[in-house]
């Protein structure tokens, strides 16, 4: 019953989440910042595809959560390693 309403608080309150790590993103004023902001993004994205799939009793969603999920751990990983380093496979 209340179910619901909850997800559509939490689809909402994700959502302004985005849309703030997507200002950071743009108008960051270091590469740290707008590095922090693609990896809360992705945090973000994941989360928002649970709460889908909770909300429409998906369970593929929970796969694809867990992609991007993975998705985002590599692509910050190689980020990180090369605005450290310069190159990202040595």
């Amino acid at each position: 019953m209340i179910l619901p309403y909850a997800l559509g608080i939490c689809l909402f309150a994700v959502t302004i989440s985005m849309l703030l790590c997507l200002v950071r993103l743009v108008i960051g004023p270091s590469i740290v910042d707008r590095l922090l902001a693609l990896d809360t993004l992705f945090l973000n994205a994941t989360c928002l595809i649970v709460i889908l799939g909770i909300y429409w009793a998906s369970t593929s969603m929970f796969e694809g959560a867990l992609l991007v999920a993975m998705l985002g751990f590599v692509s910050t990983a190689a980020l990180a390693r090369y605005f450290t380093t310069g190159h990202v496979v040595d």
